[in-house]
């Protein structure tokens, strides 16, 4: 399942406000699992009700992950680059939507894939977040599929030659 959970920051939640970028790290399972695995399972298990079983698999210990942290330190968003060029798991928490955090997860990951010499980057988007990701290059292909029980489409990026 890749996804990315999206929506409007709810009401009440203005102390998840965060005034300046967040801070994206980048690294290893070894070192970000932990922070990692905590978003995905608030965003998707508790919140989209995907399976925990699915949600955590053999992949993560293979990917380049990103976690990033409020001005604070607390861990607010996740996404993974896995070796085939795809980005997936990318999860925000529901007080820091809205607010650029997944835009920098994303540029993060796809920066990386840049640096190790990938062409372009894809990922199965939610249906929801088809806007998100056509804002910063993504091109749908494919027709809807199924996966974890919410309906996704292929989209990709393709970095310019140079």
């Amino acid at each position: 399942m890749l996804a990315f959970a999206l929506g409007e920051t709810p009401a009440g939640a203005a102390s998840g406000r965060i005034a300046t970028a967040p801070r994206v790290v980048v690294g290893t399972w070894a070192q970000l699992g932990a922070e990692a695995s905590r978003i995905r399972s608030e965003v998707f298990v508790l919140e989209q009700y995907v399976s925990p079983e699915i949600e955590l698999d053999d992949m993560d210990a293979q990917c380049v992950h990103a976690v990033a942290h409020a001005a604070d330190g607390r861990p607010i968003g996740t996404g993974r680059l896995l070796p085939d060029g795809h980005i997936g798991r990318m999860a925000v928490r529901a007080p820091w939507r809205g607010q650029g955090v997944g835009s920098a997860l994303l540029s993060a990951l796809a920066d990386e894939a840049r640096r190790r010499g990938d062409r372009e980057v894809a990922l199965a988007a939610q249906l929801r977040a088809r806007p998100f990701y056509a804002r910063h290059g993504f091109v749908e292909e494919g027709e809807t599929f199924m996966d974890a029980g919410i309906p996704h489409v292929m989209m990709r990026l393709r970095f310019p030659h140079g």
